[in-house]
């Protein structure tokens, strides 16, 4: 599951008066629609080109195109070839949630990270927003090259919208949200491909608990944000925890 909301602190770029709910609904109607999805653990690497080729994210257009029959389409993903499927219990998560909010117990980063890790849901994403077009197209081949090669668990990016704000995400996905070392690992993986755009991370508990931007708990729905350094020698990317506001690295 996935989310629309502003680059500044999540998704997609919409107007500041958009609810939390809004970007819920968007979510989950992405994922609710058909996906295009590589499974490298099932389709053969010599296949990987020409699907790539075939499903540029500037040419797949989201809400399809009845007049020809072509459906409309939530996200195109590459599983890459240790991918496991996230165990948790969703269903156990929301109830919690709910109780959580009727409680007089405060919500807050620490709360949520708490039913998550009762729940087991601990997958997070690192997410890039770019203009449709060649860097987009470009960016995402290169990330989905580093999940075919086994570097990155999962990478999934949204279709082009002519009538969206003009952006496309990219999300690249590790296991644990709580192992501040694996997601910095997966930022120098991000890196090391040459993406140098602004990343923000989100844990994937967020997106099921519907916090997203402007929600009424007044959470920020990332947890780090990256900048890479192209002054600083060797360069790299200087991480913020937004949790803290402590500079990572």
């Amino acid at each position: 599951m996935e989310d629309r909301e502003p680059p500044v602190e999540g998704e997609m770029e919409h107007p500041d008066s958009f609810t939390a709910e809004t970007f819920a609904a968007e979510a989950l109607a992405a994922d609710m629609d058909p996906w295009i999805i590589f499974d490298s653990r099932r389709t053969p690497r010599s296949e990987f080109d020409g699907w790539l080729e075939s499903n540029r994210p500037s040419q797949v257009y989201r809400f399809g195109n009845e007049e020809v029959n072509v459906s409309p389409v939530g996200w195109i993903a590459v599983l890459g070839p240790n991918h496991c499927p996230s165990g948790g219990d969703v269903v156990g998560l929301q109830d919690s949630w709910e109780r959580l909010l009727a409680s007089s117990r405060p919500v807050n980063f620490q709360t949520v990270k708490e039913l998550a890790m009762n729940h087991r849901i601990l997958s997070g994403k690192w997410l890039m927003h770019l203009d449709a077009g060649f860097k987009l197209d470009r960016a995402w081949e290169c990330v989905a090259r580093a999940t075919l090669d086994g570097k990155i668990s999962m990478v999934k990016v949204s279709p082009y919208d002519p009538k969206g704000p003009g952006k496309q995400v990219i999300c690249a996905y590790n296991q644990n949200f709580t192992d501040e070392s694996e997601i910095m690992k997966l930022d120098s993986v991000i890196r090391a491909t040459g993406i140098k755009c602004p990343l923000s991370y989100k844990p994937d508990v967020y997106t099921y608990l519907g916090i997203y931007r402007n929600n009424r708990w007044k959470l920020c729905p990332t947890i780090y944000e990256s900048k890479f350094d192209l002054e600083c020698v060797p360069r790299r990317s200087h991480i913020i925890n937004k949790v803290t506001n402590l500079e990572v690295t």
